[in-house]
């Protein structure tokens, strides 16, 4: 996967369309509608237009061409928004950079999809700098107080095929380095769809982008609203108070809430009596949520819990059909699939496994991803036999429901962000004082789970203190261990080959207490 730009016949092109020419018909429909509001600041469809344009026109005269690619390092703002229209606007890729990523990550994530622009914030521009990479670097504030107010709005749109790329989005690394997904108009045309087929999103409900938007969470959301003309709240983080106000006064599809993020929601909800106006689903998926967490949640809000099941590379499908009632959540927590989706769970040769007996699900539709940007190998593996293999176990009842059994990669799911222990060992095994160390989940009530190191030291002078400063200098804050318990090396299981069984060591610290 090395480039965003595909040459089609036109009858393919006839049979697509694209996000930003969904987003401008919205804009010709209704122009006096509200499209964001950020910090008590409103921007009609008409006023967003003019300005997306006004955007695609200063990258077209800076000689970007389609398939070309922009790295966008940025907290939530509205001109984040723009920036991914403007692009889609000529067929560029915005690769969205995660700033929680330590300076070695960074560095990697914009190596990878090798951009012919960078645009920065001024909050990140430090961030940038430490990498030291050698590129054209703009900053968000220079373009849109400058740049945009002297050019030329963009006067026609070339033809952009739906599967061209619009966006990266990065993934935790099973070898220890994100991959970037690309994601086409396409898929998020599709994802949109979804949406509205499943959960009963309209054109009048909103969206809160609070998650940052190089997440999916807000990304696909955030896009989805504006083509169908909702208004999108710009947050700036995790912010209660502002979120439980705009749940107050603004009816909402989609309210993304995951492990870390309820409880402060539930408590100002509780304390103040406050009732939301209208919200289609809220919540996310259910298995790392305390159950009376969830029901807390869904019985203050007054709406409809989602027992979510979808990733980075397939979006909300393939298993977030489910809207729980409060009593639902007293059952069992089984998922439904969604529409626009073929599911089928499958053996390690890939063949389908019968109902009941566990198996990775693998998925086909128009909401998957587009591959690995640059990475053909993982690309063969993951989508042999014509499906996505999503390294998740289910099992499969009779009413074609699905019940969450394990990740067969194994993963660590912390407040909404995926880790993988490999991105941890890494830094660790690479440090002389240590002889081995394991990475495994633990349950927690605030994060749904965080991950956890045991160690086998080689220098007995070796500490907690020196494994957080170890972690701290070379990965992101939520990647860093909760908690660092020391073993005898002789204690760490392992297979017959020597290799450290890891569900063993998760096991030995949750059954027989901390070594």
């Amino acid at each position: 996967m090395t480039s965003g730009a595909m040459a089609l016949p036109e009858t393919a092109m006839a049979g697509g369309t694209t996000v930003t020419e969904l987003f401008l018909h919205r804009t010709r429909l209704n122009p006096e509608a509200v499209a964001l509001r950020e910090k008590g600041r409103e921007i009609t469809y008409g006023a967003l237009r003019e300005r997306v344009l006004r955007l695609a026109s200063v990258f077209r005269d800076f000689g970007l061409q389609q398939g070309d690619r922009i790295a966008l390092l940025s907290e939530n703002r509205s001109e984040y928004i723009e920036i991914q229209l403007a692009a889609g606007c000529l067929g560029l890729i915005v690769a969205c950079q995660n700033w929680r990523q330590s300076t070695t990550e960074l560095d990697h994530c914009i190596r990878l999809v090798s951009p012919a622009l960078v645009i920065v914030s001024s909050r990140f521009q430090a961030a940038f700098a430490a990498t030291g990479l050698d590129l054209p670097c703009w900053t968000i504030e220079d373009v849109h107080d400058h740049a945009i107010a002297h050019a030329t709005p963009l006067a026609s749109l070339p033809a952009i095929s739906g599967e061209a790329g619009l966006i990266i989005l990065y993934t935790s690394g099973t070898t220890g380095l994100p991959k970037g997904a690309l994601i086409s108009h396409r898929a998020e045309i599709a994802r949109m769809a979804v949406g509205q087929m499943d959960l009963g999103i309209t054109r009048d409900d909103g969206f809160i982008a609070w998650a940052p938007m190089f997440h999916m969470g807000s990304t696909d959301q955030m896009l989805a609203t504006l083509m169908s003309g909702g208004i999108v709240h710009v947050v700036d983080g995790f912010q209660p108070r502002e979120i439980v106000e705009i749940m107050r006064d603004y009816p909402l599809g989609w309210h993304l809430l995951m492990p870390g993020s309820i409880e402060p929601v539930v408590e100002i909800l509780r304390s103040e009596e406050i009732r939301a106006k209208s919200i289609r689903i809220i919540g996310a998926m259910l298995d790392l949520v305390p159950r009376a967490l969830a029901i807390d949640l869904a019985t203050l809000s007054g709406t409809p819990y989602l027992n979510s099941f979808g990733s980075t590379e397939t979006g909300l499908p393939p298993a977030s059909a489910r809207r729980m009632s409060t009593e639902d959540l007293l059952g069992p927590i089984s998922k439904w699939p969604n529409s626009l989706v073929d599911i089928r769970l499958v053996d390690s040769e890939g063949n389908a496994v019968p109902d009941g007996e566990p198996g990775e699900m693998a998925v086909r539709g128009p909401t998957l991803f587009s591959g690995y940007w640059n990475a053909p190998e993982t690309n063969r593996k993951d989508f042999s036999g014509g499906r996505f293999r999503m390294g998740d176990m289910f099992i499969r009842n009779p009413d074609g429901s699905f019940d969450f059994v394990d990740r067969a990669k194994y993963m660590i799911k912390s407040g909404g962000e995926n880790i993988y222990p490999a991105e941890i060992e890494r830094v660790l095994l690479a440090d002389p004082r240590i002889r081995d160390a394991v990475i495994v989940r633990k349950r927690d009530a605030r994060w749904g789970e965080i991950p956890v190191a045991l160690i086998a030291r080689q220098a007995d002078d070796l500490d907690a203190a020196d494994v957080d400063r170890l972690c701290r200098a070379s990965l992101a804050g939520y990647k860093r261990p909760r908690e660092v318990h020391f073993v005898a090396y002789e204690d760490l299981p392992r297979s017959t080959t020597g290799k450290i069984q890891r569900h063993e060591a998760e096991k030995m610290l949750t059954e027989k207490g901390t070594p």
